[in-house]
């Protein structure tokens, strides 16, 4: 009866990693130097260094701001050597990257440095919320 049980566990946690990864959203991620504030989002308000601006991809007229994401490197998007790093981060949308901007989240330099080296400039990441 045990085992029954189990089975049950590992399959609704390998079908929730599943739903998880199909759900995820990659595009290019660039960074942005201190300070952070004031934002779009949130004016002179400090919501700590884990932050990001994101593009009209995900703005939807302001409705990005406070949303978190998961965000994770899968590659470089030039010929950087080595810039991604294991692992992900969680960053909250704070700001609005404009026009121009090189990706669809533009992450704080500290939160891009979790995850890749910032002389790689911009590398294609994996998101979701």
């Amino acid at each position: 009866m045990g085992y029954k049980i189990e089975s049950v566990f590992i399959m609704v946690g390998i079908v929730s990693c599943l739903i998880s990864v199909a759900h995820a959203a990659q595009g290019n991620a660039v960074f942005y130097e201190p300070p952070y504030t004031p934002s779009k989002c949130f004016g002179n308000r400090n919501d700590g260094v884990m932050v990001a601006g994101v593009s009209d991809t995900l703005w939807n007229g302001g409705k990005a701001c406070g949303r978190k994401y998961r965000v994770s490197c899968i590659r470089g998007a030039n010929q950087a050597p080595k810039p991604c790093k294991q692992g992900s981060v969680v960053v909250t949308v704070v700001d609005y990257c404009s026009k121009g901007c090189n990706g669809v989240i533009n992450l704080s330099k500290d939160a891009f440095s979790r995850i890749a080296d910032p002389n790689a400039g911009k590398v294609v990441i994996q998101y979701d919320q």
